[in-house]
Formats: C-alpha cells, sequence, structure tokens
C-alpha cells in the first residue's frame, strides 16, 4: 500500500476512505487484514506529489496521518513496516509512522529500530507475524530464523512477511532458498512484497509461499501485471491452516475492487 504521488492526490479531491470503497465489504468480513505499508506516515509535506516517473522524489514517500485511521477503519489492523521505502523519512519518519499506528491502534512488525514480531489473538489462537527485510541494512536472515524459532514456542501459527526480490519479474533464487530456510525454521506461510506483480507460489514441506503478491493500493498502471495484485485468505485452526487466493483490480481513480 501507498498513500503519496497520485494516490495522495486521488485521496485529496475524494477523501482517503474512497481508496476502500469498493471493498471495503471485503476487507471488514476477515477477523484481521495484514499488508505492507510502502512509506512512512509523517505531517511532512509530500515531495512526491506533483512528481513524475524519473524526477527527483518522485519514489520518497510520506503519508498523512490520517492514513493510520483509514486503515484500521478498514480492518487493516497490522501492517509489515519493514521494506525498501522504511527510511524514505530517516529515523525521524520510521518513528513517526510507530505514533501514528499506536494512536490509532494498528499493530505493526518490521519497522526499523523496532521489533520483527507483532502478534494477535483470534478466537483463542496465538497469531504471530515476522518480517524479512532484504533492504536497509537493517535486517538478516538468521534474525528472521531466530525471531520465528522464539515465537514458535508459544504460537499456533507463525507468518513470515518478506519484502524482496526483483521488481516486475519472477521470483529469483535467492527468495526460494531464504523462503525454504523461514519453513525449515517453523514458518507456517511465508509471503512476499516488493516485486510490484504477482509472483509464483509453491508448497514447500506442505507450506506456502507466495512469493509476491503484488500491489494492492498503488499508482502503476502501464501494464496487467502491475494493475492485477493478489490476496490470500487464510483460515487458520487447531487442525491446521486452510488458504484461498483472491486477486484484486487496481483502478486509475485510486480505488482496488476485488475481481
Amino acid at each position: 500500500m501507498m498513500f503519496d504521488r497520485t494516490i495522495r492526490a486521488k485521496a485529496q479531491v475524494h477523501g482517503y476512505d474512497y481508496l476502500f470503497s469498493c471493498i471495503k465489504g471485503y476487507t471488514k468480513a476477515f477477523d484481521v487484514v495484514v499488508a505492507n505499508l510502502e512509506g512512512a506516515i509523517t505531517e511532512h509535506e509530500s515531495l512526491s506529489l506533483t512528481t513524475k516517473p524519473g524526477e527527483a522524489n518522485n519514489t520518497s514517500f510520506t503519508f498523512d496521518p490520517q492514513v493510520a485511521a483509514v486503515l484500521f477503519d478498514n480492518n487493516i489492523r497490522i501492517v509489515n513496516a519493514g521494506n525498501n521505502h522504511s527510511l524514505d523519512f530517516g529515523r525521524e519518519g520510521a518513528e513517526s509512522t510507530r505514533h501514528f499506528l499506536d494512536k490509532a491502534g494498528v499493530k505493526y512488525f518490521g519497522s526499523p529500530f523496532s521489533s520483527l514480531i507483532a502478534s494477535t489473538t483470534i478466537n483463542g489462537l496465538r497469531i504471530s507475524f515476522i518480517n524479512f527485510n532484504q533492504f536497509l541494512g537493517l535486517s538478516s536472515p538468521q534474525k528472521t530464523i531466530d525471531a520465528i524459532v522464539n515465537a514458535r514456542k508459544d504460537s499456533d501459527a507463525v507468518f513470515v512477511y518478506t519484502h524482496w526480490g526483483d521488481e516486475y519479474v519472477v521470483a529469483n533464487e535467492y527468495q526460494k532458498n531464504l523462503a525454504y530456510r523461514f519453513i525449515d525454521a517453523g514458518a507456517d506461510m511465508v509471503v512476499g512484497s516488493h516485486p510490484h506483480v504477482i509472483q509464483e507460489s509453491e508448497i514447500y514441506k506442505g507450506k506456502y509461499i507466495f512469493y509476491s503478491l503484488g500491489n494492492f493500493i498503488f499508482d502503476q498502471y502501464w501494464e496487467d501485471s502491475v494493475k492485477t495484485g493478489s490476496g490470500v485468505e487464510v483460515f487458520v485452526s487447531p487442525k491446521g491452516i486452510k488458504v484461498q487466493q483472491k486477486n484484486f483490480d487496481i483502478k486509475r481513480d485510486g480505488t482496488t475492487c476485488l475481481v
């Protein structure tokens, strides 16, 4: 999810809740929705709002503080905050992001200089989410593996949310090798972001791997591969995990709809 640049411009006209207007009923049907937050939430003026691709600051992202409450209202109650844009506005921006998420009641994991993990309890089951961020040099595979091993001790399900890979292409060997290591360490599922396209998925030792789900709220429209995103419905019970994948249509008006 990216709420700057063209998305911010659309929201300034229609309101931020408008971005979810086509999918609000869907996101509210779940116990909790988890998504990747691709940037900082600050009171800083946008640097990318009027830029074009290739211009300075076109990929420097900060989001209006009201975004945090909009996420909560649309049932996005946990966000992955560890990605290549987490420090677009420096350490101060990361701290500001945590402040506004805390204020809105949105949990987070992977935020720079903070915890890799967030946990929640749903119907008596403890579910843990752990970040791996290939970028910024603040994380490492071993730190993630250590967090998986520790979470496994008191969690009924452990999910690793990664930010990795190469943009606009298929999954690479680095992603595949790491996904296997995370599952070998005890993860129940690995879900990826960053490439902006839906990459392949597979089952390894009975565990699902989704290398990249592509975009969800984003302003990339030049071809179907970036205008089509994906989500994973995960049903957790004491008997195991069931999964169903759904696709999204990312529209030029800023909204995202279920296909």
